[in-house]
């Protein structure tokens, strides 16, 4: 597996992303619908590539999206997971936005029959390996900051319970888009929720808060304009033919 990581530093801070992403918006003119259509189809790539098709049935995906652009990603990245026909998506999605970008990917998704759900999803068994593959948490992104109010401080603490009832025939693997829910993104998991996801796929570039991140890491979003990443101290990763993401590991983030 080839590995290589981006910038001399390795990680952004939260102020650093967010100026990054204005900028992108600004000076090249990406708009919020292409930078969230690249994003979620990374996320997709990054769920096929660690949760890879097997013959015997489809993957069953649930999606954890938050109100915001993380949640979006969410939506998108549910949809291309569909096309890639051999993943069935779930979305729970507790509180949705009115407004006509979200509306409009919760309708593309319902295009393609993904079901929509409020709450996090329960069994008979009171165990959820045996319903799904991989939970995507798709909550919060880089913006986030305080601790995790309700509805979503439920779906956290149900990511980590399930955590903590895998075993080796029951494993469900939990990818978080980004930054893991909760986490602050300079600090990492200040509020001490206790939440670690098993693979994590950062967009553009690593976040602070993953230095010491060592489960499973992408990078996805093979998009920024060579200006722009030289102003950020950013150097993409290269990425092979033409995939959107690229696993990497912590020594080559900080090497590079």
């Amino acid at each position: 597996m080839t590995t290589i990581m981006p910038t001399t530093t390795g990680y952004l801070n939260a102020a650093d992303a967010a100026a990054l992403d204005a900028e992108l918006m600004s000076t090249p003119g990406y708009s919020l619908e292409q930078l969230m259509e690249l994003a979620g189809l990374a996320v997709a790539e990054a769920v096929y590539q660690a949760i890879p098709p097997i013959s015997e049935r489809k993957r069953r995906v649930l999606f954890l999206c938050g109100p915001g652009n993380n949640g979006g990603d969410g939506l998108v990245a549910a949809r291309h997971l569909v096309f890639f026909r051999q993943y069935d998506c779930t979305v729970v999605y507790p509180k949705r936005s009115n407004k006509p970008l979200f509306v409009n990917l919760v309708q593309q998704c319902v295009n393609v029959d993904i079901p929509f759900l409020g709450e996090f999803p329960t069994t008979e068994e009171g165990t959820i390996d045996d319903t799904y593959d991989v939970i995507v948490d798709a909550i919060f992104g880089f913006s986030f900051h305080g601790e995790p109010r309700e509805p979503f401080a439920t779906l956290i603490q149900r990511m980590i319970e399930i955590q903590q009832q895998q075993d080796d025939n029951n494993q469900v693997k939990i990818l978080s888009v980004d930054v893991p829910s909760g986490w602050n993104v300079d600090e990492g998991d200040v509020s001490g929720t206790g939440f670690v996801p098993d693979i994590l796929i950062s967009l553009t570039t690593p976040k602070l808060c993953s230095q010491n991140f060592t489960g499973r890491h992408f990078i996805g979003g093979r998009f920024l304009p060579p200006a722009i990443a030289q102003k950020y101290n950013v150097q993409m990763p290269p990425y092979p033919g033409t995939s959107q993401v690229m696993e990497v590991t912590r020594q080559h983030i900080e090497d590079k």
